[in-house]
């Protein structure tokens, strides 16, 4: 079968199409055949040799969709769509080959109404946007923040914040021309970084009051901004860090307002408290009040172009491989 394996972590040079053997079904896996794979900036991260648990030579990719063709003996049915993500890609092989052998608590069924590229788009951004919300105590009628509209999890964040009822779901674009592509689709309360400050535009569109929650997926300056545009009483929580591992903070924006900030990965997170999420967010798909969004679709050996795109382009939506 073909894969895209980085044979070493050395930047995009690194990656390689290669044969490997069809996976052999196993009891205790799903035989999963993968019609379509997403491109995150954690295939980025392990790539450039940025994560400490990943080893080279790897298949990458950590989200993925497709079809069951052998269930061992999970009971699920053969022939079922699903979606995954886990520790593929990571710890093991992942996404980015025609097979995967997936453990059947990572699965979740794909319903007829989305397809198989949008499907493989959800499980990293929606899942870590829905558990983030729900562990920092969101409640309709609250003001949300997520900064980047333009990427998956700033984006799906403020999709769910904004059909489960936030009394204002805020984001930020980092140029005039991703504010005018946000006000397209109708996001509202989008930030020019370029014309305002994070906090002051907060401060703005809440007049003065702050946000309840932030769910900040970006890093580096936009942390310690992020928290000072936070209400009393409100929470941070923070889970990537492209535009850097390290922030600036003043701390008198958590004592003075009595506010919180938390760390998030999604590799820590149970099985019922993922399958609790997707009951939360397929049927606001299915209904049309949340529409994922895919900027482009790759076939799968041109893995590096659209993981260079991602990186380096930073598009509105997300990026696919499929075929």
């Amino acid at each position: 079968m073909r894969a895209i394996e980085a044979e070493t972590f050395s930047g995009y040079g690194g990656l390689r199409q290669i044969e490997l053997p069809k996976p052999q079904p196993a009891k205790d896996r799903v035989l999963v055949r993968v019609t379509a794979a997403g491109v995150t900036p954690l295939d980025h991260t392990i790539l450039s040799g940025g994560h400490p648990r990943a080893k080279a030579p790897l298949v990458l990719g950590n989200e993925g969709a497709g079809v069951i063709e052998d269930a061992g003996d999970s009971g699920l049915a053969v022939g079922s769509r699903v979606m995954f993500t886990g520790s593929y890609g990571v710890r093991e092989n992942g996404a980015w080959q025609e097979w995967l052998l997936a453990r059947p608590e990572d699965l979740a069924f794909v319903p007829d109404a989305i397809d198989d590229v949008v499907a493989a788009s959800l499980p990293v951004a929606y899942l870590t946007a829905q558990i983030t919300l729900t562990l920092a105590g969101f409640k309709p009628g609250m003001t949300v923040l997520a900064p980047g509209i333009g990427g998956s999890v700033g984006n799906a964040t403020y999709q769910l914040a904004r059909a489960q009822g936030a009394g204002k779901a805020i984001s930020t674009a980092g140029s005039a021309a991703k504010a005018a592509r946000a006000r397209e689709p109708g996001f509202e309360n989008v930030i020019d970084l370029t014309t305002e400050g994070l906090a002051d535009g907060v401060r703005r569109i809440t007049g003065g009051r702050g946000a309840d929650i932030v769910i900040e997926s970006i890093g580096g300056t936009v942390t310690g901004e992020a928290l000072s545009s936070l209400g009393l009483g409100g929470v941070l929580i923070t889970l990537g860090y492209s535009a850097g591992r390290k922030t600036t903070i003043d701390v008198t924006d958590l004592i003075w307002k009595g506010a919180r900030m938390a760390g998030f990965s999604l590799f820590a997170q149970s099985p019922s408290a993922i399958a609790t999420a997707w009951r939360d967010i397929i049927p606001l798909i299915v209904g049309g009040s949340v529409k994922p969004i895919v900027e482009r679709v790759y076939p799968l050996g041109e893995a590096g172009k659209a993981l260079r795109h991602l990186t380096e382009d930073r598009p509105f939506g997300k990026v696919v491989l499929a075929g």
